[in-house]
């Protein structure tokens, strides 16, 4: 059954993270699609955005493992493109949207942990973003074949699109987790083996009780 946010009510923020591979956009759209069929007014936004000049910067770096920068410096960029939309996101939400994002600050927090560089602990890599808006919901989504998804089509055309450092973020998104999130902010959804329908069906299970709350949710929550 659908329902409609109440209309005094701010939009929510909807995030859905998980490793390379493992569905995330096509999750992203189907919930935008199933959403709007409920009559609400929706946003489906992807991070890094390669659009602006420092999304362009980003997409060299992600595609071209010619192009060197410092990790520091790469995790600052990925932090300023999300800055970059810090008050689109606010605006949106304050309008009525429902805002489903596709990869947010624990993914920028989880990347570049997981690097080992010296100093760039968790702590360091989400200070950049504190002041960011929270997510209402997170949703991590886990494929435990990795297996399947290194022999998917693409996989390897980016620069950490590689099975053992995935094994490493994948450690990182969880102790992100387990360090950023209260109760009730965080569920997990197992992919493996699923087909796109199926997980669709377990994503709206967690998703439309959000969509019920009658509290107040005027105010934001931030990082």
């Amino acid at each position: 059954m659908c329902c409609m946010l109440m209309r005094e009510m701010r939009g929510k923020l909807i995030l859905i993270e998980g490793l390379d591979r493992t569905g995330k956009t096509t999750q992203v759209d189907a919930l935008a699609e199933r959403l709007r069929g409920c009559g609400l007014k929706v946003v489906a936004a992807k991070f890094p955005n390669r659009e602006s000049e420092i999304g362009q910067l980003i997409n060299r770096y992600l595609t071209n493992r010619d192009f060197q920068l410092p990790d520091q410096a790469v995790h600052l960029l990925f932090s300023a493109n999300r800055w970059e939309y810090i008050e689109e996101l606010k605006r949106q939400l304050n309008d009525g949207y429902c805002v489903v994002l596709d990869r947010y600050v624990f993914s920028g927090v989880a990347y570049s942990a997981a690097k080992g560089t010296p100093g760039m602990d968790l702590q360091w890599c989400l200070q950049p973003d504190k002041g960011l808006l929270k997510p209402d919901l997170t949703l991590f989504l886990t494929n435990e074949d990795s297996e399947s998804i290194a022999n998917r089509a693409g996989f390897g055309e980016e620069r950490y699109e590689d099975s053992d450092f995935q094994l490493k973020v994948k450690q990182k998104f969880h102790e992100a987790f387990d360090a950023y999130c209260q109760e009730g902010e965080l569920r997990t959804v197992n992919v493996t083996g699923k087909g796109i329908e199926q997980v669709s069906a377990e994503i709206w299970d967690v998703i439309e009780p959000l969509l019920h709350e009658t509290r107040a949710t005027n105010e934001f929550k931030y990082f």
